[in-house]
């Protein structure tokens, strides 16, 4: 079966956002960093409301939960391209793929700063 194209505005967005949907389902239920990511999220999200967290942080903890997580499906997608393209390993797709964990490595540290901004004035 061959990929047409939706040329209509409405109907072609309602497809974008049924893929984005499914692949973001399948990125949780298929990769163990994303799952662990999500289940930092939710428990975040939890100790948030548990402690009152104020508009504001809520914006940043959201964004950090987000970056995490996009940064993370990035990576993911770069992982399985790279091995798709050479399954055996090779240096250079080695450097790739450290290179693309790097970024994730960036956004954890940059959240795990904001959760500490965000909690640990709330737990001294």
């Amino acid at each position: 079966m061959a990929f047409q194209k939706d040329e209509t505005f409405v109907t072609g967005r309602f497809k974008s956002v049924g893929f984005a949907l499914k692949g973001a389902i399948k990125l949780i239920t298929t990769e163990h960093s994303v799952m662990v990511q999500t289940s930092l999220g939710v428990i975040l999200t939890i100790i948030g409301f548990a402690v009152g967290i104020s508009q504001t942080e809520w914006l940043f903890q959201t964004f950090a939960i987000g970056l995490v997580l996009s940064i993370e499906g990035l990576n993911t997608a770069i992982e399985k391209v790279a091995d798709f393209i050479h399954p055996d390993y090779h240096e250079k797709i080695g450097f790739i793929k450290d290179i693309a964990a790097g970024s994730v490595f960036f956004a954890a540290m940059t959240a795990i700063i904001i959760g500490l901004i965000i909690y640990v004035p709330h737990f001294i």
